[in-house]
């Protein structure tokens, strides 16, 4: 029974943390939720059976499944939380406003305070955040609060103030948690430099922080106070584990569009994300066919106009990863580092991991046009003149000398054809010469299948580096081949790929599937001509001595070596016991030539 398209969609799932969202037949939002991973957590709800009924009912009207893959756990709690409040899907707790995450604000003032809130007011003050639970909140203004000495008043500190003695200082002073800048003890810049060290802390950026502690320690401890110095060691172990920054929400960033795109030679795939008011409220990825070999800044303008249109976008500034001329009055951002880059960076996440699902999907549901792709990647990425849809590769097998093999394995349309795999045992070579077999090989191959009439393949692998492929060249040369066929080395160490009278390797992408496959085809010759060789190697241990004797042939030993195991228990066997394998004639030679005396 062939897969459904919803079957195929959560076969082929990132195994990533991330939100997931359902859809119905009417392509309605109905449920949203996270998880660690994305994959396992989608996948439960279709393997197993639900005791409760909403549940049956919410897999009951799944059609459709997407996703969003963020950085952390943490992130995707934030996001979930975000979409759930944004478009109120059927099957979820609806989330009220009034009780959302709490942030960290430091106060647009002459003196700033930083505290926590539930609520992020455009005032000019800068807020981060938010945070998953209140704890870890109160736990970085404890440590804050442990390294820099902050007012907690909210007086009005302003210069006039100030000057006309208006307030006094409280027990905060006197206890040493604030400097007394009411009265003028502390200066603007004084303060201010201790803010910047905050925002840092705030921001993730503990290292000047975690110095500090660590000599606040350790001059704790020079002077017996124990207890203290394990206090500021808990403090140090929750800093170092804790990161403070989200990719998912800043309040900096309000009614922008994301866009990213990821391309191949067919395809291009462009992601969108669109945030509001800091959150992210919606993604979305558009695929798009090459039909003239369109750039990507031609593909991203045509997808950001469209994808503007159809989801009715306001947003005056877009963040994208190079210069796309739309006209208008748009905002045209090109973020390099930051909150910014973080969020262009999840983008390109979306798009690649939207390309690898529909690669996966293509594979199961289309396996030609995933083979059409394949090839068209190879012949770009090797600069070949033509697809190869033959490939053949070649490896030497010689362990400690002895019994010389090769392996030839054959890869038609990317996959493995292993009624062509064919092994040779090395026959003009003495000793181990990888380069010399390697040219021997190379000329029986092909000096066989121009006699036989049978086709050439469009592309030659040698495993080995620059001395193997001339070898094979000297044997290409020989047969009028050269130039006729590609032929590249690989060398093993650095996945070296050496071309003909070219000393410069070509490196290809550790991630490209061009070099998965032909490190493929390199462990497949490698596998087959081991086991090739191992073989020979048995049978060569096995049965050299019992071949000398007279009358004994091959079924014979190997009946033999199926009941006693050794060659040395046959030699010990009595004749009745052989005689029972092979009967009296061969029982009597095989006795006599181990017991001539």
């Amino acid at each position: 029974m062939p897969e459904t398209s919803l079957e195929i969609q959560i076969k082929t799932l990132p195994n990533q943390p991330g939100v997931y969202q359902y859809f119905d037949i009417e392509d309605r939002l109905i449920y949203v939720g996270k998880a660690k991973d994305i994959k396992k957590r989608v996948s439960s709800y279709f393997n197993k059976h639900h005791d409760y009924g909403k549940t049956r009912v919410l897999v009951k009207n799944i059609t459709s499944v997407k996703h969003i893959v963020v950085e952390t756990e943490n992130d995707a709690l934030l996001l979930e939380n975000n979409l759930i409040k944004k478009y109120k899907p059927k099957y979820n707790v609806l989330l009220k406003d009034d009780k959302s995450y709490p942030w960290i604000c430091v106060k647009k003032e002459r003196f700033p305070r930083v505290f926590p809130t539930r609520r992020v007011i455009k005032d000019g003050s800068e807020y981060f955040g938010p945070y998953t639970s209140m704890k870890t909140v109160k736990t970085l203004l404890g440590l804050i609060k442990g390294l820099y000495q902050l007012r907690t008043c909210n007086y009005d500190l302003s210069e006039s103030k100030i000057e006309a003695d208006k307030y006094k200082v409280c027990l905060e002073y006197h206890l040493g948690n604030c400097k007394g800048a009411c009265e003028g003890y502390e200066t603007e810049d004084e303060y201010h430099s201790n803010i910047t060290a905050i925002r840092e802390i705030l921001k993730g950026n503990f290292k000047d922080s975690l110095q500090q502690f660590r000599e606040q320690m350790k001059g704790l401890a020079e002077q017996m106070q124990f207890e203290d110095a394990q206090k500021i060691k808990e403090k140090l172990e929750i800093l170092e584990n804790y990161q403070a920054k989200s990719t998912i929400v800043n309040p900096k960033i309000s009614n922008v569009d994301v866009f990213s795109i990821v391309s191949d030679e067919t395809y291009a795939y462009v992601n969108f994300l669109q945030l509001s008011y800091g959150s992210i409220i919606r993604s979305h990825t558009l695929e798009l066919k090459k039909k003239l070999q369109e750039s990507d800044v031609e593909l991203l303008e045509l997808a950001i106009t469209e994808i503007r249109q159809r989801f009715n976008s306001m947003s005056r500034e877009l963040y994208v990863p190079f210069n796309v001329n739309l006209g208008g009055e748009l905002k045209i951002t090109i973020p390099k580092l930051g909150d910014k880059k973080s969020i262009l960076d999840l983008s390109i996440r979306n798009a690649k991991y939207f390309r690898m699902d529909k690669f996966k999907q293509v594979k199961l549901v289309d396996p030609d046009r995933h083979a059409n792709r394949i090839m068209a990647q190879m012949k770009a990425d090797l600069h070949l003149s033509e697809e190869p849809r033959h490939i053949e590769c070649f490896d030497n097998s010689n362990i400690q000398g002895t019994n010389p093999v090769a392996a030839c394995v054959v890869f038609k349309n990317g996959k493995p054809s292993k009624k062509d795999y064919r092994n040779f045992n090395i026959k003009t070579v003495i000793g181990p010469d990888d380069f010399a077999s390697m040219e021997e090989v190379v000329y029986r191959r092909y000096k066989r299948l121009l006699e036989e009439d049978q086709p050439l393949p469009q592309l030659i692998i040698i495993d080995g580096g620059k001395g193997q492929l001339s070898a094979s060249l000297k044997s290409l040369d020989l047969l009028e081949l050269r130039g006729k066929i590609a032929i590249i080395g690989i060398a093993k160490r650095l996945e070296e790929l050496f071309y003909p009278d070219d000393p410069i390797p070509l490196y290809l992408d550790k991630r490209s599937e061009t070099l998965k496959i032909i490190q493929q085809l390199r462990n497949e010759a490698h596998r087959f001509g081991i086991e090739h060789h191992r073989n020979r190697r048995s049978k060569g241990a096995l049965t050299t001595e019992l071949e000398n004797i007279p009358g004994v042939g091959e079924q014979t030993i190997v009946d033999l070596m199926k009941t006693f195991k050794t060659v040395k228990r046959i030699a010990n066997a009595k004749v009745d016991e052989l005689e029972a394998i092979v009967g009296v004639s061969r029982a009597n030679k095989i006795y006599n030539y181990y017991h001539k005396e």
